[in-house]
Order: structure tokens, then C-alpha cells, then sequence
């Protein structure tokens, strides 16, 4: 369950990330594929909404509930969020009709080409990014060097300095 406190610094989070990745991890043979999404909203109790592709197959045919994870990210942003929670498919036209956060034309859609999905957030992993700790072409090539050559990874025979 969420505080007080933490709900707000969560639908901050998400709201400026916006994007993420669905995961489904139910068993079931028939599941929601892994997707792309943007939350709609995160709402007073702690779902986050958001629309992913109608499948090909009935929606009737999936588990109505299921667990997923969401993993928020945005290129530029120094943090990302892992969220893990219990998904549910909302199928019901009052229910998608009730969003006050989405055009007419967006709900439209979601009756015959998406399918509106919430996860009641049942835990979260916010990281933030370390500058010194991104992995670039240069960093790559040291670690390189030091498995060829059986340097330990925690001595630096060398180190970069910034140019004046």
C-alpha cells in the first residue's frame, strides 16, 4: 500500500516519464504481449492507466487479471521507475467512458482497437541515473583492455581528466 506521501512523488514520476514498458507475467498460455506504453493517469488509489493494441485474439480469451510490471524510462531523465503490481482489463464502456483525461476520440478507439489496462501498484523501484556510472564507448573500451590484460576492474592505472 502507498502513503500519503509517496503517491504524490509517484504520479509526479510517471506523469513526467510517461513512457513505458508493459510486461505481463501471468502463466497462462493466451497473455498481452509485451508493449510500449503511455500512462494515461495515476489515480488516487494507485493505478496507472494507460491503452495498449487490441490482440488479435478475443479480449474475452485473457485473464481478466493478471501480474505485470511497468518500467518507466525516458531518454535524458537522470531516474527510472519499476513497477510491480496486478493488471486488470477494463472492458467495460462506463468505465472507459468515465475517463475525464481523455478525448472522445481516444475513448472511441478504446471500444473497438485498444484496451484500456490498469495496475494497482503493489511495488516500486525508483533508481536514479549516476553520471559516473553510464556506460560509454570509452568505458566500454577500458573494461576491454583490462579483461585482456587481467587488470583488477577497481585499479585505474590511468585516469581521464577533463580538458582545460
Amino acid at each position: 500500500m502507498l502513503s500519503e506521501t509517496q503517491l504524490p512523488f509517484l504520479q509526479e514520476k510517471i506523469s513526467d516519464l510517461r513512457s513505458a514498458l508493459f510486461f505481463s507475467l501471468s502463466n497462462a498460455v493466451l497473455k498481452m504481449p509485451t508493449t510500449i506504453v503511455t500512462a494515461l493517469k495515476v489515480d488516487e488509489v494507485g493505478q496507472v492507466w494507460f491503452f495498449v493494441n487490441r490482440p488479435m485474439q478475443n479480449i474475452q480469451e485473457f485473464d481478466k487479471e493478471f501480474p505485470a510490471r511497468l518500467e518507466f524510462f525516458k531518454k535524458g531523465k537522470s531516474f527510472y521507475l519499476k513497477i510491480m503490481g496486478k493488471a486488470c482489463i477494463v472492458n467495460d464502456p462506463e468505465e472507459v467512458n468515465g475517463l475525464v483525461s481523455v478525448t472522445e476520440d481516444v475513448k472511441t478507439k478504446a471500444m473497438c482497437q485498444l484496451v484500456l489496462v490498469k495496475v494497482k501498484i503493489q511495488s516500486v523501484e525508483y533508481m536514479e541515473n549516476i553520471p559516473g556510472e553510464t556506460i560509454g564507448w570509452l568505458h566500454g573500451i577500458r573494461a576491454q583492455f583490462n579483461r585482456w590484460f587481467g587488470v583488477q576492474p577497481g585499479y585505474r592505472p590511468y585516469s581521464l581528466q577533463p580538458a582545460h
